[in-house]
């Protein structure tokens, strides 16, 4: 019995070369696009099915739940969704500058809405798609590999004849890389592919005289055109785009800011956020000079419109809305695709040589593959019009023979043993025959018609086309200057059909700059009830109802309009509110709760104290937890500008329960569940940090904890309620902190 073979090996080696693996196979077959064809393996896939279904620009739609299935079975064994988000996207006109499919039904929208199931969608190919993408497949200028399970052949990548990786751009993560590559104007991108071929050593800067820069299907403005070129020649950089906005005449003088483009980025659900991002600086007074704003987009395009008052700042709004709306956006470049089989991150100038490359590649597999068919064609009539010249003597020889091979082997090789000749000169004629296998074979195949007169005329000009045609081919194939110009030629036709104007505008701008209109500072007063309902009155509001604010609100604060509201809670943490965030008006109105207007959750912490923050930041702060925990603290500590910050450091288990201003509090009384009362002097509680935990104040049984926390003044006469018992604090005796405590009797 044989030994069973056992190879050891490293299991972090067998890791790092399985990872590797995995990793160039996100990267080549599924995240990353091809620089030749711009396509990523699930479009060209989807492309390619297409056109083995005849789904033609020039057919009838074909539901796309049909082209998903049978994709997915012959090329792409990766799921049904990825295989439709991918058709879906190469159908919408908003987010390719050159769509490749033709939908019909829902295909989704700008705005974010996503398509209808594959089931109710239709879809063919784009006459672009079918002319420049798929045109020459036929003519062995790409190479066929094998599927999946090598039952069927796909191309290795698709003959495009314009740099799609340029017109359409790129998005996708692949392991540990990512590729963003911006759209193009494709009547620009071809014009710097002529000029590249005209010329191999321009630079990126002369390209730049061809290609502006971007051009996003969503229209928008460039405002940074001098990084340009620094992000063409590296491949990577920040492209800041801004939304295009006009002003209207309204009714009464007063103007309306209308939003026709937007940037790239703002594309689907940010278009909501934005407009909500606008009514969030209206509610919050940031600015006071929008009245209303209304969403009029529709299939013709982006209509946002801005309602203004009578002599507002036009100017400094539509700097507010760069400044604070994402109408005013960064698009990252990293211009990363697959070339030679590995990925690589290039530069303008290296894509379009690439795209020469491939086009010179494209260009010679096709007119070698058109010489190959024109030679054959040469060679049968060839083979014709000799036999035309000698047909008497090809009649005797079928007549006199006994079979078609032995016709053949006459005609090529001049073999007459067999055959019946009228005359020996016949069979001397027969035997100085040399046609080729071809031409025999054409010979045996001919029509009698093709005698006539008049047809082998038309097979005389035939020949003479076909003669030119090889001319051709040969000096497109020999000749660099002629090949260039088939392809330019190719290019222009290209774009006299298919090239549109620039959408996206490319210049340089100034840094928006927003002068927010100062607040006029005044004293209000803040009212916040047990529920957690907050809100700000007027002073002489709350003068006139204090009896009323009083008996329904839980805290009640003085405070100024540009102060902050400090709210600490029993998890120990402290959340901010500006006073400007609160609602103000009329005493009666509810106000809102501050689960809505800061990161508290009532479901998860209770308050515990609140103050304002101009206050708490000079005073020194004394806080008590429930496991008997004391520290004092410097409230400036807790002048912060986040909104939500650990106010102190507790210990596992343990709850905040008391934050107080200390002030001209002498002592601290503690008082426990099972009725323990401790007072000592608030001198013994050492000054903390707030990310230090703090002192024991009160040693406490295992199953007490404090319930309630006491501070006296001197002179104070203060009474505590223990189990419906006057405990008075006063009259207790002054202990030492870190003691029992003195147990009241009930």
């Amino acid at each position: 019995m044989e030994k069973e073979q056992i190879i050891r090996t490293e299991y972090s080696d067998i890791m790092q070369k399985s990872y590797i693996d995995y990793a160039m196979s996100v990267i080549v077959a599924r995240a990353l696009p091809d620089v030749r064809d711009g396509l990523k393996p699930v479009q060209r896939r989807t492309l390619y099915d297409m056109y083995e279904l005849g789904i033609r620009y020039d057919r009838p739609y074909r539901k796309c739940a049909r082209i998903v299935g049978d994709t997915m079975g012959k090329y792409h064994p990766h799921g049904d969704s990825s295989i439709y988000e991918a058709l879906v996207v190469m159908a919408q006109e908003f987010k390719k500058g050159l769509p490749l499919v033709d939908g019909h039904g829902n295909f989704g929208s700008i705005e974010g809405d996503g398509a209808a199931a594959m089931r109710y969608t239709e879809a063919r190919l784009q006459k672009i798609t079918q002319e420049i993408f798929l045109g020459d497949l036929d003519k062995d200028v790409v190479d066929f590999v094998p599927n999946f399970d090598e039952t069927e052949k796909e191309p290795s990548v698709l003959p495009v004849r314009v740099p799609n990786i340029l017109v359409n751009g790129s998005d996708g993560i692949a392991v540990g890389m990512v590729t963003s590559i911006p759209p193009h104007n494709l009547g620009e991108v071809i014009d710097a592919v002529k000029a590249v071929i005209r010329n191999n050593q321009i630079t990126n800067r002369e390209l730049m005289e061809y290609i502006k820069g971007p051009d996003f299907p969503t229209g928008g403005i460039v405002v940074n055109k001098d990084d340009l070129l620094s992000i063409y020649e590296t491949g990577t950089g920040k492209i800041r785009l801004r939304g295009r906005v006009e002003v209207e005449k309204g009714k009464g003088g007063k103007d309306r800011l209308v939003i026709t483009e937007i940037p790239y980025t703002m594309m689907g659900a940010n278009i909501g956020k934005f407009l909500n991002d606008v009514a969030n600086l209206v509610e919050n007074k940031v600015t006071t000079d929008i009245v209303d704003i209304s969403n009029q987009s529709s299939k013709e395009g982006i209509r946002i419109v801005l309602e203004l008052r009578k002599n507002a700042d036009v100017d400094n709004l539509i700097n507010m809305l760069y400044k604070k709306t994402r109408l005013e956006d960064t698009f990252g470049v990293n211009m990363l695709a697959v070339a030679g089989g590995k990925p690589e991150t290039l530069s303008l100038k290296s894509i379009i040589d690439y795209h020469v490359d491939f086009q010179f590649e494209l260009a010679t597999r096709k007119y070698r593959t058109l010489l190959n068919k024109e030679l054959a064609k040469k060679e049968i009539q060839e083979g014709l019009i000799k036999a035309c010249d000698c047909i008497d003597l090809i009649i005797e020889i079928l007549r006199g023979s006994k079979s078609q091979k032995q016709v053949k082997e006459c005609l090529v090789n001049g073999v007459t043993e067999g055959i019946r000749f009228k005359t020996k000169a016949s069979e001397k004629a027969a035997k100085t025959l040399r046609f080729t296998e071809n031409q025999a074979t054409a010979i045996l195949e001919m029509r009698l018609y093709k005698l006539i007169g008049l047809e082998i005329e038309a097979l005389m000009k035939e020949h003479e086309a076909t003669l030119a045609n090889i001319d051709r081919y040969q000096d497109i194939l020999n000749n660099y200057k002629s090949m260039a110009r088939v392809i330019i030629k190719e290019l222009d036709a290209v774009k006299k059909e298919y090239a549109v104007p620039r959408k996206t505008g490319v210049e340089n701008a100034a840094e928006a700059v927003f002068e927010e209109k100062k607040v006029e500072e005044m004293e209000v007063v803040f009212l916040m009830d047990r529920f957690g309902y907050a809100r700000t009155v007027d002073k002489s509001v709350y003068e006139r109802n204090r009896e009323a604010a009083d008996a329904e609100s839980k805290y009640v604060l003085s405070v100024m309009n540009t102060d902050k509201i400090s709210i600490l809670t029993d998890s120990g943490r402290q959340h901010l509110i500006k006073v400007l965030d609160l609602p103000y008006g009329k005493f009666r109105d509810k106000g809102k709760p501050i689960d809505n207007l800061c990161n508290y959750d009532s479901s998860s912490e209770q308050v515990v104290a609140v103050e304002s923050l101009q206050k708490l930041k000079y005073a020194v702060l004394l806080l008590a937890t429930k496991k008997g925990m004391l520290k004092q603290m410097e409230g400036i500590e807790l002048d912060v500008a986040k909104r939500c910050i650990a106010a102190t450091k507790l210990n596992e288990d343990d709850t905040l329960i008391s934050v107080e201003l200390l002030g001209e509090y002498e002592q601290i009384v503690l008082q426990t569940h099972q009725g323990f009362f401790l007072r000592f002097p608030v001198g013994e509680i050492p000054m903390k940090k707030k990310n230090a935990v703090g002192v024991r104040g009160m040693k406490l049984a295992d199953d007490d904890f404090i319930e309630n926390v006491y501070y006296l003044t001197a002179g104070s006469d203060a009474v505590a309620l223990y189990k419906e018992k006057e405990v008075h604090l006063n009259r207790l005796r002054i202990g030492k902190r870190d003691t029992k405590g003195v147990k009241t009797r009930v």
